[in-house]
């Protein structure tokens, strides 16, 4: 119709007006004791800085116990092992997840005082809200523990 304005141009969304879902962080190590470490620091720098002071060193903790588990009880040749290490946030929690292609279940055990090794998932039951073992669906495990984020 003569004298109609035309409609308005649609505005696209904005990052303020869309919420942005939450993306995991991926990231792949060679099954070598070296890669506890590069693990370690990958996860602290992937926390918005605002959750370091709380979180880096429980995660950091955890992260070490799970991927040294995987280093060194996951499948042999070490050479042609990888781990995968999942971190993200969801539920009001931190979850982290490490992945390896053993066929062995890691078991929540109580050793003795005199023996050096065998602490690491009584670590990771003391410090995280809640974890358990996932079985991958080709091959090998998950193990998936969560921090609960502090309160506001």
């Amino acid at each position: 119709m003569p004298g109609t304005p035309p409609p308005p141009e649609p505005v696209p969304p904005t990052a303020a007006t869309v919420p942005l879902p939450s993306v995991p962080s991926h990231w792949t190590f060679p099954a070598d004791p070296a890669s506890v470490r590069r693990a370690r620091y990958a996860v602290a720098a992937a926390l918005p800085h605002a959750c370091r002071p709380q979180l880096t060193d429980t995660l950091s903790l955890l992260t070490s116990e799970l991927v040294t588990n995987a280093v060194l009880h996951g499948p042999r040749p070490a050479t042609d092992h990888i781990v995968d290490l999942v971190l993200w946030p969801a539920d009001g929690h931190y979850w982290l997840a490490v992945s390896d292609a053993g066929d062995g279940r890691p078991v929540l055990g109580t050793p003795s005082p005199g023996v050096c090794g065998g602490r690491g998932l009584v670590l990771v039951d003391a410090l995280s809200t809640a974890w358990g073992i996932v079985p991958r669906r080709t091959r090998g495990k998950s193990v998936v523990a969560g921090i609960r984020l502090p309160s506001s």
